[in-house]
């Protein structure tokens, strides 16, 4: 089955951040980070999340696009300060006749029951969009926030690495590529120093933003009788907004939602409510205090732990049809039973697993570390997780059999399937084998697949990108380099088979001596 549209690929060069020397990925639908432990693997794992939350508050989903100006964002605030824009009467001008002609275009199709065309921007208002998506480097300190945030650092500038020769901190760089037509692209570069962060855009001549009918009503409602500043004002927030939802296509996946579940998530599964009593005491402790409580969890901890504690309320309910199979999927084939969240009388929630065929059922707590290994996959991708969303997973073989391992790479491959974006961090080489045979078997046609285990699950290796984290050795960091699969040892060549290799030639050395004692 085909990966759905909404996965496209994203270039993503980084230099000098944390123990990454320098390397240059393309997330693709599903990316694959292995190498050595403290190598960088989860640094850019965060930092790619990172974006996501800075980014993605700009970008504007079907429900939201209901109410003009409705972010989604936590703190951000809105793209373009509409105070600082620059418009020419010619440009209010301009942008009223366009939004008469987009009314009078779609008011026409519903008269006669017909839904509106997709159409694009003007050439003349793509221009002046175009300028007001440069405003964008003026949100550098919020993306240097989010960035900090996310990692738990003090500061920028414990994201950038030492140089291995002097005292000095080199400067972290990162550069966002969206390839677009005729050798053009959106380009976003991100430099850190021990002091602050610099966003710059690169705006390509146009902006291919398409109008279509669920996004349309709340753009063209400029009256045209608008005078004096209060025409000015108008315009210049329906800029902004489309600037707002052109920022989420110039920057691909990155405007979509993002959901991190980290390596310790069975922990936090098992001791949520002891933290909640902690960071609440804590809190009102801080008073007595002389100096301010540092912070105790990294935000991508907090953005878990605060999606697990609102996971089962009636505002948490985003999934969608085939999230619901895929959790069924994970519950029947490596859990035999089922989990769900249930919520106290002060609605604050408990997990509970209940086994097939029993008639009751165990605190999550009491289960196995598969089960609570598990138990936030399937609760994400029931309530959270939607196609077009990007699901990060550190270590998804943690705590599992090596068969269970196999199995839930197929459950991965089969939500890439269904529009989801998966990024994972592994050391496991039964995960890279497995992915390596979906891969092969998306080489046969169906009827070819008959008998063989997995058959159901497949992905094109295009779909796929599998980057090894290559330490340099002498405090040079580690060299990020993709890894393709290789068709003669049936692998995704991590090294991690060096590592049985070397145990076995151990044994037959031991083997050999003990034998002519």
């Amino acid at each position: 089955m085909a990966v759905a549209s909404e996965t496209r690929t994203i270039k993503l060069k980084v230099a000098d951040f944390g123990p990454i020397g320098q390397g240059s990925i393309e997330l693709r639908p599903m990316s694959v980070f292995v190498g050595p432990s403290n190598t960088g693997k989860s640094y850019l794992a965060i930092l790619i999340y990172a974006l996501h939350q800075f980014f993605g508050a700009f970008a504007w989903t079907a429900r939201e696009r209901r109410l003009f100006g409705d972010m989604r964002s936590r703190t951000f605030p809105f793209l373009i300060s509409t105070d600082r824009m620059q418009l020419s009467n010619e440009d209010i001008d301009e942008l009223y006749s366009w939004a008469e002609s987009e009314r009078s275009r779609i008011d026409h199709s519903r008269h006669f029951g017909t839904a509106p065309p997709d159409s694009d921007l003007s050439p003349e208002v793509c221009e002046i969009v175009r300028r007001a998506l440069n405003e964008v480097s003026s949100l550098d300190d919020f993306l240097s926030e989010e960035i900090i945030r996310c990692f738990g650092f003090e500061t920028t500038a414990n994201a950038v690495r030492i140089s291995p020769n002097s005292a000095d901190l080199n400067v972290m760089k990162a550069e966002i590529l969206n390839e677009l037509r005729d050798n053009e692209a959106y380009r976003y570069k991100v430099e850190i120093d021990q002091e602050r962060t610099s966003l710059s855009p690169t705006i390509p001549s146009f902006v291919p933003f398409t109008i279509s009918d669920n996004f349309s009503s709340p753009w063209f409602s400029l009256p045209s009788n608008d005078v004096g500043r209060n025409r000015d004002r108008n315009a210049r927030v329906h800029v902004a907004a489309l600037a707002s939802a052109a920022l989420s296509a110039s920057v691909g996946p990155l405007g979509r939602p993002a959901h991190y579940l980290p390596a310790d998530r069975a922990g936090v599964m098992h001791a949520h409510q002891v933290a909640i009593r902690g960071l609440i005491a804590g809190a009102s402790r801080a008073v007595l205090r002389s100096t301010p409580p540092m912070p105790v969890l990294s935000g991508v901890l907090g953005d878990f732990l605060d999606q697990v504690i609102s996971l089962g309320t009636p505002h948490n309910t985003r999934g969608f049809n085939e999230g619901e199979g895929l959790a069924q999927l994970l519950e029947s084939r490596l859990m035999d039973g089922s989990v769900r969240a249930q919520r106290s009388e002060i609605d604050y929630p408990s997990f509970v697993y209940r086994p097939n065929d029993w008639r009751y059922d165990i605190p999550l707590m009491n289960c196995s570390s598969m089960v609570s290994e598990l138990a936030p996959v399937v609760l994400y991708l029931r309530h959270v997780v939607r196609p077009g969303d990007t699901l990060i997973i550190e270590e998804p073989e943690s705590h599992l059999h090596p068969t269970s391992q196999v199995e839930f790479t197929r459950m991965l491959v089969a939500a890439v399937t269904a529009g989801v974006r998966i990024i994972i961090t592994t050391h496991s080489e039964w995960v890279l084998w497995e992915l390596a045979n979906l891969m092969r078997m998306a080489e046969l046609p169906p009827e070819l697949r008959s008998g063989i285990e997995g058959a159901d699950h497949t992905i094109h290796t295009g779909d796929v990108g599998a980057w090894l984290f290559d330490p340099q050795g002498e405090g040079r960091g580690s060299v990020v380099r993709e890894i393709k699969l290789d068709i003669e040892s049936g692998t995704i060549p991590a090294g991690y088979g060096l590592t049985s290799e070397s145990l076995y030639s151990r044994w037959a050395t031991i083997d050999r001596r003990v034998k002519k004692m």
